[in-house]
């Protein structure tokens, strides 16, 4: 089975639901940032970036109030010292999930260098937000 099936299998009800993005909100995200999404990365916020599961709470793009909204936690992230070719996925207590240039997703540690790494999103929604 696709992890995207899994995923949006395992969505939370919550009292008020995120929604998904359209192509065009997608691409001005991408504009705004100056960074073109890997097809995967752009795959996930299309098709599954409104489910809502456990702990992880992975960025989004339609809410600009919203904590998880990728402008506001990228630029978090790149002040922080990840590298600007990085895309955060997750920030987690000031640690965060990365997707690269060419889609693998690499975690980023404030406290140095880690090698923790997924080939893409579908792995690290597996193996990290979904545990499995």
């Amino acid at each position: 089975m696709d992890i995207f099936s899994t995923l949006r299998e395992s969505n939370e009800e919550v009292s008020v639901p995120l929604r998904l993005p359209t192509e065009l909100e997608v691409d001005a995200i991408e504009n705004k940032l100056g960074v073109k999404f890997p097809s995967l990365f752009r795959e996930y916020f299309l098709k599954v970036s409104d489910v809502v599961f456990g702990d992880i709470e992975p960025v989004t793009i339609i809410s600009t109030e919203d904590h998880t909204y990728l402008p506001v936690v990228a630029n978090d992230a790149w002040a922080a010292g990840v590298p600007k070719n990085n895309i955060p996925i997750c920030e987690d207590n000031g640690d965060y999930y990365c997707v690269t240039p060419v889609g693998k997703v690499v975690f980023w540690s404030h406290d140095g260098a880690s090698d923790e790494s997924w080939s893409d999103i579908k792995a690290w929604i597996q193996d990290v937000w979904l545990e499995l």
